[in-house]
């Protein structure tokens, strides 16, 4: 459905990003991820046929970027972070508006709106104003516009930024509706929505697709991953001989708490093996836990955290 091959952009000597390829299946949620400044805003405005490449090419429905511009850009419906709204108008007016300078009839204008509405869980709101409307219902009124002319490919820029939790919970149920009827690509950096949202993942780092794939074939695919463990523990004099003896402690923080230790440490075994451990080394243990997601892990070890 989306074929991107070979793409490269340059600004003077410096490549943005450089000979990536990926595709994207039809109904797909894709979660694309990358530390700031290592090419995916670049990605994202080539895909939403804002930005031309360098060379390479980037087909939609079979539809090439660089040789029908016109007919690739219908296909495509983008929501940058900052949501494009007319906001003294009601949402109702705005969708109106946005299906009519999309060449929609006046007849089917209001059967697509209607539907839009639906999808993005707007009936509650559609006759308020835009701008009397909290973020999260301003998210939704500009995933509706992006909508609104029956793209093959949504692209969401940043769409949770700026959330309460509720508000990521609802603008979550809005995403996965809208895969139902198009392709969606998901830019983030909020790793926790991704894995709850996405299907698979597209990682770039440094101009490059460095991997790609779904959570746990991503997490295999990776050797000697750390985690950041959080550690409540009787007080225990012997705990850093104790430590000293696993090989798969990296590093740790201690801050005794009465007559407990509140400890933080990154480790590289799992969590059975190190509750095993201190269990069989006569430590009493309150509480474990990571203080990172899986996927955050992950990101870390592929991008190497920014460093």
């Amino acid at each position: 459905m989306i074929e991107v091959r070979n793409l490269s952009r340059y600004y003077g000597d410096f490549a943005a990003i450089s000979n990536i390829s990926f595709s994207i299946q039809r109904h797909e949620i894709v979660g694309f991820l990358g530390l700031n400044g290592v090419g995916k805003s670049t990605t994202l405005k080539i895909l939403a046929g804002i930005l031309s490449p360098s060379s390479g090419e980037v087909y939609i429905d079979s539809i090439n970027w660089l040789k029908n511009p016109d007919d690739f850009r219908s296909k495509i419906g983008f929501l940058p972070e900052d949501p494009p709204l007319y906001k003294e108008m009601t949402v109702r007016e705005f969708l109106h508006f946005t299906a009519g300078i999309r060449n929609f009839t006046p007849k089917d204008i209001h059967a697509r709106v209607e539907h839009v509405i639906q999808i993005c869980q707007l009936s509650e709101k559609i006759d308020h104003v835009i701008d009397t409307l909290s973020l999260g219902y301003k998210k939704r009124v500009g995933i509706a516009q992006a909508i609104v002319h029956k793209p093959s490919l949504v692209i969401l820029d940043e769409p949770t930024s700026g959330l309460d939790p509720h508000q990521m919970v609802e603008l979550r149920r809005v995403i996965k509706a809208l895969s139902t009827e198009a392709t969606v690509l998901l830019s983030s950096h909020n790793l926790t929505e991704v894995a709850e949202t996405c299907d698979r993942l597209l990682i770039l780092n440094d101009g490059q697709i460095i991997a790609e794939g779904n959570q746990d074939s991503l997490a295999q695919g990776i050797s000697n991953t750390t985690s950041s463990i959080s550690l409540t523990i009787a007080s225990e004099d012997s705990i850093d001989s104790i430590f000293q003896t696993m090989l798969d402690i990296k590093e740790y923080t201690i801050e005794n708490r009465d007559s407990f230790m509140d400890i933080s440490l990154t480790i590289s075994c799992t969590f059975p093996e190190l509750v095993r451990h201190l269990v069989d080394s006569g430590v009493d243990i309150y509480k474990v836990a990571s203080t990172e997601s899986e996927l955050e892990s992950i990101f870390l070890s592929l991008t190497g955290g920014g460093q």
